[in-house]
């Protein structure tokens, strides 16, 4: 008995190192995501209502071209790639609703305070971003990740895959 204890403790201890181990090699935030922000006209309501049209619209258009991505360096060079047309999508969204103003749409580094979307939480620090103001962009944001997929992803919820370490670990040990 004492002999099965002691393997269970080393096994424990082993998982504990491995996990500890994959942890401190895990990059950081601003080496993972890719984010979004639209950034409206001001606070008033009208301003605020049209960034929410922007965004579908820019969502819309960009899903397609970012399904399947693998990397935030394909991504951001998906984004790079497609600046003046999220313009041309940005504007034309704003003149259909009867803006005179137009947008400024760039993929740059940016400092961001910590932010929660849904379960997840991005810490504050300098991130990739795609950054599209609307006006003066000078009111408050809309934001997402562009990458891993948070807001351009498809309606296909049932192919997400879950994993567990210690399910994977337990499988390789007992050949489950």
């Amino acid at each position: 008995m004492k002999a099965v204890a002691i393997i269970i403790i080393c096994l424990v201890l082993i998982i504990a190192g491995v996990y500890a181990v994959k942890a401190s090699n895990k990059p950081s935030d601003e080496e993972t995501y890719l984010r979004i922000h639209i950034r409206a006209n001001s606070n008033d309501a009208v301003d605020q209502s049209v960034k929410y049209k922007v965004k579908e619209s820019i969502v819309d258009f960009m899903s397609p071209a970012l399904e399947g991505v693998k990397t935030k360096a394909e991504a951001m060079e998906i984004l790079q790639n497609n600046i003046v047309a999220m313009k041309n999508v940005a504007d034309a969204t704003l003149a259909q609703n009867g803006y005179g103003y137009k947008s400024r749409v760039s993929l740059r580094k940016e400092e961001f305070p910590a932010r929660t979307y849904g379960e997840l939480t991005l810490d504050c620090g300098v991130y990739d971003a795609l950054i599209i103001e609307l006006g003066s962009g000078e009111g408050d944001n809309w934001w997402c990740v562009v990458f891993p997929p948070l807001c351009f992803v498809g309606e296909d919820k049932d192919n997400v895959e879950y994993k567990s370490f210690f399910a994977e670990l337990y499988g390789k040990l007992f050949g489950n």
